[in-house]
């Protein structure tokens, strides 16, 4: 498969207000990451929470400018925002929020907000517009009756169909699906899930769905990229991710999974909280909370390498190429 999206080098750092005396600090949310998704590809994005997971889609989209590094999408870098080339790539690109209720405008009809985004990239009009708004519905499972209904009138799930048929209206070739589900019932979840699965097989569309749920990654990506503290630390396809992890964060993220009729032996509890990204611990970002770090973790930030047809930032791991170096 082609690669349909490249990301090399990215780095997002944001400014921190300064104290009384002191002067303003660096947060760095995504810290240097190379990433590549192919063409029909969904791509898992997954950690816990400040992770840099958001931040990190936001700049595939070209919705935010990186402070260092790039976005290649077709082999072509990510045009200026603002800029006409940038505004004819929104078509192509697209976002499903995690909020469907926040990222709907509460005095617009449901028909109304699907038939906007056609509206805004001349797509669409007048009786076309009627048509392929009642297509979209139909695709996504809405009700033609419920065109006229606004979005405190509709369930969360309701509300999140909605969110999708218009992401879906202008035919991206790309969405980045951040949190989609996190919001629904777990019920309501799976009925998402086959859904963008569904929407996925038909339209070939590539995807990054970001998520936090590890049981809704598993079962609709392709492949996995781990995150931790704004860096890659595991990526692999995803059968071999949750089957045998190989870096000790990933591990522990896979065996928080439930399993019916297993109890909680053999969790591995990470102690202490995620560290404060404006002040990264040398060395292995993770060494404060692993359970095989020694001294070389502190010193030496390890590299993303080839570790069996994998790829993983561990000093612990045996790396080929080192060892043949």
């Amino acid at each position: 498969m082609s690669v349909l999206l490249e990301a090399r080098g990215l780095v997002q750092q944001y400014t921190t207000g300064k104290s009384l005396f002191g002067r303003p600090g660096a947060v760095r949310a995504v810290d240097g990451i190379d990433l590549s998704v192919a063409e029909g590809e969904i791509l898992g994005v997954v950690g816990e929470s400040g992770s840099g997971k958001s931040t990190l889609g936001r700049m595939l989209l070209g919705l935010e400018t990186p402070f260092a590094g790039k976005v290649l999408y077709h082999g072509q870098p990510m045009p200026a925002p603002r800029t006409e080339h940038w505004r004819r790539l929104r078509a192509q690109m697209q976002l499903i929020f995690q909020d469907p209720l926040a990222a709907l405008d509460r005095r617009m009809t449901v028909a109304a907000q699907i038939a906007e985004p056609l509206e805004i990239h001349g797509l669409a009009r007048g009786a076309e517009l009627a048509e392929r708004v009642e297509g979209l519905m139909g695709r996504v499972g809405l009700r033609r009756d419920q065109a006229d209904r606004y979005p405190h009138e509709l369930s969360g799930g309701q509300r999140q169909r909605v969110v999708i048929a218009r992401a879906l209206a202008t035919s991206p070739r790309f969405l980045v699906c951040d949190e989609p589900v996190s919001a629904l019932d777990v019920s309501i979840q799976a009925q998402v899930v086959n859904l963008l699965r569904d929407l996925q097989e038909q339209d070939g569309l590539t995807m990054v769905f970001i998520s936090h749920d590890l049981k809704v990654v598993r079962n609709i990506c392709d492949r996995v990229a781990v995150m931790y503290l704004g860096r890659v630390v595991e990526e692999a396809p995803s059968d071999r991710i949750f089957a045998d992890p190989r870096h000790p964060y990933t591990q522990a993220l896979v065996s928080s999974i439930p399993r019916a009729g297993q109890g909680l032996d053999g969790r591995i509890i990470l102690h202490g909280e995620p560290p404060n990204p404006a002040a990264r611990p040398q060395g292995c970002a993770f060494h404060p909370r692993c359970r095989f770090a020694d001294a070389g973790c502190a010193a030496q930030v390890p590299r993303l390498e080839n570790h069996g047809g994998r790829l993983a930032a561990c000093l612990k791991l045996p790396c080929p190429a080192r060892q043949a170096a």
